[in-house]
């Protein structure tokens, strides 16, 4: 019995410096964590609205505004082009087959979809994480607001998205995440 106690001390001991010395580490590197995020944030923004040259976060009441009809939606941004705004872009968080899929998209003032990227997801290797591969997220790039955005097995025309084949879900989900920042963008842009 005594050297049960022995043993389970040891390992309380063993875990209790673990448990300190993974905090330490924590404490030095999460200042580099958020501004790596930030950058990666800032570039994506940057993907979706090439024309603007700086992003602005939308004023709370207006995130608030757009929150009460989804709240999926994440953030808003500004994006300005020697101070003239030239779009907004918009994160949402749509559910694909995975867990949420974090969808940005830019879109003009004048109401055309500039780009959309996926960022973090838990969607299937070689299946559901296609949709990162331009080949799908491109199809996104000037479609009208005019519109929902709806998904084909095949033959897209107009509004229409070609679904990732074997992934119909994560297809749906990231379609959804852009017609999410539509109506986010006819909210903000008073449509």
């Amino acid at each position: 019995m005594k050297e049960i106690s022995k043993l389970g001390l040891i390992l309380l001991l063993i875990c209790a410096v673990a448990a300190g010395l993974l905090s330490l580490v924590y404490d030095f590197t999460i200042d580099k964590i958020v501004e790596q995020r930030e950058m990666t944030s800032q570039l994506s923004r940057q993907e979706v609205l090439p024309d603007a040259d700086s992003f602005e976060i939308m004023e709370a009441g207006m995130l608030d505004k757009v929150k009460a009809g989804n709240e999926l939606v994440v953030e808003i941004y500004e994006g300005l082009s020697g101070g003239t705004l030239v779009g907004y872009t918009v994160k949402s968080l749509p559910g694909g087959f995975g867990g949420s899929v974090e969808v940005i998209t830019g879109i003009s003032v004048d109401g055309t979809v500039t780009g959309m990227i996926v960022g973090n997801h838990q969607e299937t290797p070689g299946l559901g994480a296609n949709a990162t591969l331009p080949d799908f997220y491109g199809q996104y790039a000037g479609k009208s607001t005019e519109s929902e955005l709806t998904v084909v097995k095949a033959g897209a025309a107009g509004n229409e998205i070609q679904a990732i084949s074997g992934a119909t879900i994560t297809s749906k989900a990231v379609t959804e995440g852009v017609n999410m920042a539509v109506e986010a963008y006819k909210i903000v842009s008073g449509l």
